[in-house]
Formats: structure tokens, sequence, C-alpha cells
């Protein structure tokens, strides 16, 4: 599986994404267990709503954040969320 750069991106609505305050972090919540994530993560499934793309993420997260040169980092972190199930496109 790979992400299509054309199609949006949304987080699968099998998973919950929610603030942990126990741990002070991002988590996912499945029936089989959760996921703790960094902020960098966090921030990328955040703005998977089923609105935007790749670029579109890119460009938002990197507006965000006043840097560039993320497109990498994202792409490969989305590739991994689309192999666990995180995300989908339809």
């Amino acid at each position: 599986m790979t992400i299509n750069p054309n199609q949006p991106i949304k987080f699968s609505p099998l998973h919950r994404l929610q603030w942990e305050e126990a741990q002070q972090k991002y988590v996912i919540l499945y029936p089989e267990g959760m996921v703790e994530l960094n902020q960098s993560s966090a921030e990328i499934l955040k703005c998977c709503d089923g609105t935007r793309n790749l670029a579109q993420i890119i460009s938002d997260l990197e507006q965000k954040f006043t840097t560039t040169g993320l497109t990498n980092d994202i792409t490969a972190f989305l590739e991994v969320a689309l192999k666990n199930g995180w995300i989908n496109q339809n």
C-alpha cells in the first residue's frame, strides 16, 4: 500500500485520536490497544480529516511550523499509518 498523492487522506473511523492527559501525549485508541504518538505524528494525523491530500497536508504543516523540507518525513509516516490502518483513502 502506498499513499495516492491525489486522494484525500482520512483518519480511520475504527480508531480514535485523543489527548491522553496521564501520558501528556496524543494516542491512537483502538479495540486491541493503544499507540502513543510523538508530537510530530499527532500533528500529521490531525490533518487527516478527509479534505486534504498529501500535498495539502505537507503545505499546511510547513506553514504551521514555518519550515520547509518536510515532504519525505510526512510521506514516510503516512505510509506507515496507512499500512497500520490508522488512515485510509477512498
